[in-house]
């Protein structure tokens, strides 16, 4: 019962948390554009995600005619309940729980989040948001790839399963100095999973119309929106986990703090891939490079 509400705690925190990085990535691109960001509601704008949260839930919903209802409505429930399921993967870094098979788990519920996509973008049958979703699948497939070889380089090192185990033999030196390559690929790789620019095509809102969710509005929309910022976070936590030395009291926060603020200074300075590029970058970079990476990690070991 006590780890039940301790993650309950924690999927709380995450969704407040979420709240608060709209409103941190808002004032931090306002700055980079020399303007003030949300200043009006609350003290410098701080009650911004909470007016912005009840302006989306109230609005009116509207479902497309020949849409599939059912799957329709349901598409972004499952979107947000896989975000906010991979952070089952870190209570084992806590201690509420013990989970050997933990980097297992990270890959399996990883691999669902495409159908949420796919889902979307056809159940809502409209051309516009299919096009999107074929894209945003094609991309995130893509970059599943890198990242389970940059985990299994790490796996390899590390000799186990369990994320806590992982971060024990970064006690003396962090895997980024030892891997800086594999750092920067997992970094990339994170931003084209979270559809984040430069690599928002799925999303992308200049040629696209907003993409897969074109046809979303009010909730369906919120919680679309809510799925992708828990989805940075827990991205953010990992890339600290993982390249940053693992869990210490003291920094973890701010090492994680420091990789969103990344996540945004790259939306605020980067132009968007040409979408060819990106793939390239993919298969024909990033694929040779992690299994050279896991090649060299084993003869290490």
């Amino acid at each position: 019962m006590a780890n039940l509400i301790s993650s309950l705690v924690i999927v709380i925190t995450v969704l407040v948390s979420v709240a608060f990085l709209t409103l941190f990535e808002r004032k931090l691109l306002g700055y980079i554009q020399i303007r003030k960001g949300p200043n009006k509601v609350g003290f410098m704008g701080q009650l911004q995600p909470f007016a912005d949260a009840v302006k989306l839930f109230s609005k009116e919903q509207n479902n497309p005619l020949l849409a599939n209802y059912l799957v329709f409505l349901i598409s972004p429930i499952f979107s947000l309940f896989i975000a906010v399921f991979l952070w089952v993967v870190l209570p084992s870094v806590f201690n509420l729980w013990n989970m050997e098979m933990g980097i297992l788990l990270f890959l399996c519920i990883t691999s669902l989040s495409v159908y949420s996509i796919l889902v979307s973008g056809w159940s809502s049958n409209s051309k516009y948001p299919l096009l999107g979703a074929l894209r945003g699948i094609a991309q995130t497939i893509s970059y599943e790839v890198s990242l389970a070889l940059i985990i299994l380089s790490f796996m390899v090192i590390s000799q186990s399963f369990d994320w806590v185990k992982a971060g024990v033999y970064q006690e003396h030196c962090w895997f980024i100095f030892i891997m800086p390559p594999l750092a920067l690929m997992w970094f990339t790789s994170s931003l084209a999973e979270t559809n984040r620019t430069p690599f928002d095509f799925a999303e992308g809102e200049s040629e696209l119309v907003s993409g897969f969710n074109t046809e979303y509005s009010s909730g369906g929309f919120a919680l679309i929106m809510l799925a992708e910022y828990t989805s940075i976070i827990f991205m953010s936590m990992l890339f600290a986990h993982i390249f940053l030395g693992g869990v210490d009291s003291s920094w973890y926060p701010l090492k994680m703090a420091f990789i969103i603020y990344m996540f945004v200074w790259v939306r605020g300075t980067l132009p968007r891939f040409r979408y060819d590029k990106l793939m390239s970058l993919a298969w024909k970079s990033f694929l040779p490079v992690s299994i050279n990476f896991l090649i060299f990690s084993s003869m290490m070991v």
